[in-house]
């Protein structure tokens, strides 16, 4: 395996998301990325209760921003390979991925969860 060192291309796991960004440090048990592109959208809802609904509180979970800095553990980082994709066309098409993927569920999860992406998407790209 790659080692991965300050001001490498990787690709990191946040919480439900997966990032592509580039180290700005090396920690003992995590390194800091600079996020550059999204390649997973965070999941909705509360990941302590996986596909439900009734929970106390259906959690609304942002992407990462672009050169946000963030702790990763060091296992949840891998080498990236590739061009870097522009960071709003990698958060668009994150978003579509996932509501691609919950329209074909139709559970209440899946249809609270849309909802939920359906309102960041307005909040992302009301600029735009």
């Amino acid at each position: 395996m790659r080692t991965v060192k300050t001001g490498d291309p990787v690709t990191g796991i946040y919480k439900t998301g997966k990032y592509i960004g580039e180290i700005t440090e090396e920690r003992p048990q995590h390194y800091l990325i600079k996020v550059k592109a999204v390649i997973k959208h965070p999941t909705q809802g509360d990941l302590h209760n996986p596909n439900k609904v009734e929970v106390p509180i259906f959690h609304e979970r942002r992407a990462l921003a672009e050169n946000e800095q963030t702790n990763i553990p060091k296992g949840m980082v891998k080498p990236y390979e590739g061009s870097l994709p522009d960071y709003k066309e990698s958060l668009k098409l994150s978003l579509k991925n996932q509501l691609d993927e919950l329209e074909q569920k139709n559970t209440p999860w899946s249809r609270k969860s849309k909802e939920t992406l359906l309102s960041l998407k307005k909040d992302y790209f009301s600029k735009d």
